[in-house]
């Protein structure tokens, strides 16, 4: 039974998990809760399934970008033109990220969603956690070697930026060390060998993970919450849905490359990123797909891809806060001007890397609204669908991910392009056990 559920593509096994938790999420949500604040048992299970899932990937977190941003940027140091590339990177981070924040925009004033909702004022409240330029600056600065930072209830949490500078501090020293350096690096690439494996092993959950979490979403959401905030939700797919399914297409288009070949090399990350809603936790599946189905240079692609976990977001921090900005104006009747809009695609293109320092786009949307000036309590109004609104989101970002070194390799002529096709790089599904795991899978789900 185990060999014959291995041979199931592991993007088809992602889907069946997804159907299964819509179906047991809609079996809860017609139970209702058992009291007041008291879930019924099969709510609780699903919640637990799926918290769970995402609780072993956050562990992994912090090993996984220390030694990955290590390795990148040591790897860096051995492709030609690598200030090159990383220039090229950076620069269509921000084209695709303009593109993207202006479609949010656009949609925000085609359909005005403050003024055309129901959700209820009371439910305004500031958040807990908010983003402003001077935490993003302040939060550069490691407090300790290993980025640790405490809360006020005294438990101990990794900052995610942090990390990612003392990271790159230790990455460009050893590359400057030189030889001296290698049995260091030859370390880090062990222990990231290592790390890797371990989280394969818990993606290969993502299915059983998938069926907790969206049955969660929809057993605790329903169709209340959509309802009062419908046309807000409905531009924020909308948005997705076009930078995805249009941009994307057309910036491949413009470059010779085939968006259905992208699309089916790049899904079984983007299909994770949606059930996980987590970047970094897709990240060895985002970089395996770059490298084997899209053929981008591992050298390149181990640099592109990990900083793009942490820096490109195009739902998160594109999309979402330019709608929920514009949303959060209405409703409180503030009319931005030229220069708030300005301000809003500033933000966008060059804060998204605030984000890193706290999972969510919470921070982001605060970073947005305290620029220009908006009341913080708006966050709140938008509490209620944020899980829901955050998958299409993350798929989004994981796909931008992707895409951009695709791109920059294309441009670059190093994209091996017999991969990118279909010609090299995939194993038929008999040899899945042959490589063992979850990499066989991920590249047998993809189509010659």
């Amino acid at each position: 039974m185990l060999a014959r559920l291995r041979r199931v593509p592991f993007a088809a096994q992602v889907l069946i998990g997804l159907v299964l938790g819509v179906a047991l999420g809609l079996v809860a949500l017609d139970m209702g809760p058992v009291g007041p604040d008291e879930p019924n048992w099969l709510t609780s299970t699903l919640q637990t399934v799926g918290s769970t899932f995402v609780t072993l990937l956050k562990a992994l977190v912090p090993p996984l970008i220390v030694t990955a941003v290590i390795v990148s940027i040591a790897n860096l140091g051995q492709v030609a033109n690598a200030a090159r590339l990383a220039g090229q990177t950076l620069l269509w981070f921000a084209i695709t990220a303009l593109i993207a924040v202006s479609i949010g925009i656009g949609l925000g004033l085609l359909t005005d969603p403050g003024r055309n909702s129901s959700v209820d004022a009371a439910s305004a409240a500031a958040p807990e956690r908010t983003g402003g330029w001077w935490d993003f600056l302040t939060g550069l600065v490691p407090g300790n070697i290993l980025g640790l930072q405490g809360s006020a209830e005294g438990a101990l949490s990794f900052n995610v930026l942090q990390l990612i500078v003392i990271s790159a501090a230790i990455g460009i020293a050893a590359l400057k060390v030189g030889e001296a350096a290698e049995p260091f690096l030859g370390f880090v690439r062990s222990a990231l060998a290592i790390v890797q494996k371990v989280l394969w092993w818990v993606i290969l959950l993502a299915p059983i993970g998938t069926v907790g979490l969206i049955g969660n979403a929809v057993a605790s959401y329903g169709w209340e919450s959509l309802g009062s905030l419908g046309i807000f939700a409905g531009a924020v797919y909308a948005g997705l849905a076009l930078v995805l399914f249009v941009v994307y297409p057309v910036l491949l288009r413009l470059h010779g490359l085939s968006p259905l070949r992208w699309f089916a090399g790049a899904w079984p990350a983007i299909q994770l990123a949606f059930v996980s809603r987590s970047s970094i936790g897709t990240l060895p599946v985002t970089e395996r797909v770059t490298e084997q189905n899209l053929g981008v240079p591992r050298s390149y692609a181990s640099f592109a891809v990990p900083l793009g976990a942490t820096t490109k977001m195009d739902g998160c921090a594109a999309i979402y806060p330019a709608l929920a900005a514009i949303f959060v104006a209405g409703f409180f009747d503030v009319d931005l001007s030229i220069t708030d809009y300005l301000l809003i695609v500033l933000v966008s293109v060059v804060g998204s890397a605030a984000t890193a320092g706290v999972t969510g786009a919470v921070v982001m949307l605060t970073l947005t609204l305290s620029t220009l000036g908006l009341p913080l309590a708006g966050v709140g109004l938008l509490l209620a669908v944020d899980p829901i609104l955050d998958m299409g989101r993350t798929a989004v970002n994981v796909a931008g991910q992707a895409l951009v070194p695709t791109i920059v390799a294309r441009r670059e002529g190093i994209l091996d392009l017999d991969r990118f096709r279909g010609v090299a790089g995939t194993e038929p599904l008999a040899r899945a056990d042959e490589r063992g795991g979850v990499d066989a899978d991920l590249e047998a789900s993809v189509p010659a």
